[in-house]
């Protein structure tokens, strides 16, 4: 078991207003999996982590518990083109 992952997992899911269904469904797997993740019973695989960090819009850092302090700020860019990526990175150097 990963220390403080099955808390930080129900909170997502209530932060989000998830049902243990929704989430399962979205992992493509059952209920009580994700049940098992939120009492610590079960250790999420890498593939899971990954997918509830995407789910959850965190790091798999933050669910795993590693607390390097970071100063930057994650953006997510899904969806965008190269060319609106670009102008991003332009207008952020610009900034600075």
């Amino acid at each position: 078991m990963i220390k403080g992952l099955p808390q930080k997992l129900k909170m997502l899911r209530l932060k989000y207003n998830l049902s243990q269904k929704e989430v399962a469904n979205k992992l493509c797997v059952s209920s009580s999996i994700i049940s098992g993740y939120e009492t610590g019973e079960r250790t999420p695989s890498t593939e899971n982590i990954l997918a509830l960090s995407h789910l959850y819009h965190c790091t798999t850092d933050y669910l795993l518990g590693n607390n390097i302090q970071t100063t930057g700020i994650i953006l997510d860019t899904t969806g965008l083109s190269d060319k609106q990526l670009h102008a991003l990175q332009s207008l952020i150097e610009t900034m600075k």
